[in-house]
C-alpha cells in the first residue's frame, strides 16, 4: 500500500519563486533551492541550504504541503505524511 498526503484540502494558491527566499533575502543571505508553500505561499530556501526557511516556516505555521520552484521540478513534499508526490503546479487545486 502506498502513502498518501492526506493534507491536499490544504492546497490554495499557484506557488512562485517571487525574488527568492523571503527570509535569506532580508537576511541578505543566499540559499539553494526554493520552495513554496500551498497553504499560503510563502518562499523558503530548502534543506539543504543552511537556513532550511521551508521546514522552518512549516514548523511555525503547520502549513503541510511545499512545492518546488526550481524550473524543471514539479514534485510536492508534505511534511506531515512525509511523502513526495506531483501536484499540477500551475493549478491552485490538485
Amino acid at each position: 500500500m502506498s502513502r498518501r498526503c492526506s493534507h491536499l484540502d490544504q492546497v490554495t494558491g499557484i506557488p512562485s519563486a517571487g525574488r527568492g527566499c523571503e527570509e535569506c533575502l532580508a537576511m541578505g543571505d543566499t540559499w539553494v533551492h526554493l520552495r513554496a508553500c500551498r497553504t499560503c505561499g510563502h518562499v523558503g530556501c530548502c534543506d539543504s541550504s543552511k537556513n532550511r526557511h521551508a521546514t522552518k516556516h512549516f514548523r511555525a505555521t503547520g502549513h503541510p504541503i511545499v512545492t518546488s520552484v526550481e524550473p524543471g521540478e514539479t514534485w510536492s513534499y508534505c511534511y506531515v505524511d512525509d511523502v513526495m508526490f506531483e501536484l499540477d503546479p500551475r493549478r491552485a487545486h490538485p
